[in-house]
């Protein structure tokens, strides 16, 4: 049975894990959500279902939160065209793609040619039902394929939408799981996308297996989990916990479009040198060397806001297809089929080795002086022969290198060796009296 490294978790298990999170992700998947609203309270009682610690927060509309104000609630009730027959071209609770998020309400009859007006589609994908949104300028539109808009006839069509905005709240849910230090990392993910699997719930899905992983184990650090709307969500997050933030930060991630069996990504934080960035490049560089890895300047996810002057948290992205990279990206082909359990496996895989690389993470210094005789602790071959001495040489140069001036991803990268090989070799010699951490 192949071991995970260091997570205690066989490969068996792993791929049970990432079905199991495909079939909460297949629950999520049909919710209607938007930054507000009844689909992200339901979405965050799912959430608390599986993780029981998380605390559903709520924040009044019109809250100031820096420069932005937390908008009115919007709820839909209904939202379809019908043709002079009766027939539904579109309606809501068949996709709820089909009406542009945050629409004011609606109830006329149209031609043909005034119906094109409040028409969205994908001119490059002709069967995909695009996304879009008008958060803070109201107005409304329906949203279908192209080839469903360019089949429809002249005519009178009726354009339904019974929608409501009004003075309500912003939810957000947040995990706090105690560690030995006060020092946190931080894990953030948005749920605020109606039904696609890879940009909307794989995240979330994520995030929840993450927690439960975490708050079963030992752990050095704090942390800090937090499930938001995307852009304003995070705004008020940080707007409300500043200084927490500020203060106890050391690394942290955004989790997003996790799902599909593609190649893994990792966008860097806006200065590019943070124990996030040198984790997330360690740790992906030995799992999966052919990642592919984005400037800050391809930023577009709560990245931004994470790391924006005078908040200067040390936050990275961590993706598989990075967002606004894959084609199915905002649109209907954004579905269950694109994702797997194989996909969602493979990103918990990585993220659990990551964290456990900063749990693991100390500048350690050797206790003797000059070399250490490993032989006489039963370290090192007591007879010599050629090849032997590969057996022991990650032990050697994880020696060599511990001075106390380099952690150990440091010491991990320079040396060639993935952290998750290196932490039984520092129970070995920390155990054997001869390894100490120096940063306590």
């Amino acid at each position: 049975m192949v071991m995970a490294e260091k997570t205690g978790i066989c490969e068996e298990s792993i791929l049970s894990i990432g079905q199991d999170m495909y079939d909460f992700a297949g629950r999520l998947f049909p919710i209607g959500r938007s930054l507000t609203g009844e689909g992200v309270r339901k979405t965050l009682r799912m959430i608390r279902e599986q993780v029981p610690e998380l605390e559903i927060k709520s924040v009044p509309s019109g809250t100031m939160a820096f420069d932005w104000t937390v908008p009115q609630e919007w709820e839909i009730r209904e939202g379809y065209i019908e043709d002079e027959e009766g027939h539904r071209i579109v309606d809501y609770h068949e996709n709820n793609l089909c009406v542009m998020g945050y629409s004011t309400p609606v109830d006329r009859y149209v031609s043909r040619e005034e119906l094109m007006e409040y028409v969205k589609v994908e001119e490059g994908q002709p069967d995909a039902i695009p996304y879009v949104t008008s958060y803070y300028a109201p107005r409304f539109a329906f949203c279908m394929s192209k080839n469903r808009r360019d089949s429809l006839k002249p005519g009178i069509y009726h354009m339904v939408i019974d929608s409501r905005h009004f003075d309500g709240v912003l939810n957000y849910g947040e995990i706090l799981l105690p560690g030995e230090s006060s020092k946190e990392i931080l894990l953030s993910t948005y749920v605020c996308h109606p039904s696609m699997a890879n940009n909307e719930v794989s995240g979330p899905v994520l995030v929840t297996w993450l927690a439960k992983w975490l708050k079963n184990r030992k752990r050095r650090y704090s942390y800090r989990i937090v499930f938001v709307p995307e852009t304003i969500g995070s705004i008020v997050y940080i707007s409300r916990n500043l200084k927490e933030l500020k203060k106890n930060i050391v690394a942290g991630f955004v989790l997003t479009c996790v799902g599909d069996d593609r190649e893994y990504s990792y966008l860097e934080s806006r200065k590019g040198n943070t124990l996030t960035d040198r984790v997330m490049k360690n740790v992906l560089g030995f799992a999966h060397p052919e990642y592919k890895s984005y400037s800050y300047l391809d930023r577009g996810s709560d990245e931004r806001q994470y790391n924006a002057p005078g908040v200067d948290l040390p936050v990275c992205d961590f993706c598989r297809s990075k967002y606004g990279e894959y084609p199915e990206y905002h649109t209907s082909e954004d579905n269950m089929s694109l994702i797997s359990p194989e996909g969602l496996a493979g990103s918990y895989d990585v993220m659990t080795q990551i964290l456990q690389a900063l749990e693991y993470n100390r500048f350690y210094r050797v206790n003797c002086f000059c070399e250490p005789q490993l032989g006489k602790r039963g370290l090192y071959p007591t007879v010599s022969r050629k090849g032997i001495y590969d057996e022991v040489k990650k032990m050697t140069n994880l020696i060599a290198y511990s001075d106390g001036t380099e952690d150990l991803i440091s010491v991990s990268t320079r040396i060639g060796v993935p952290v998750k090989e290196l932490v039984p070799v520092v129970n070995t010699l920390t155990e054997a009296g001869l390894l100490m951490a120096v940063d306590e």
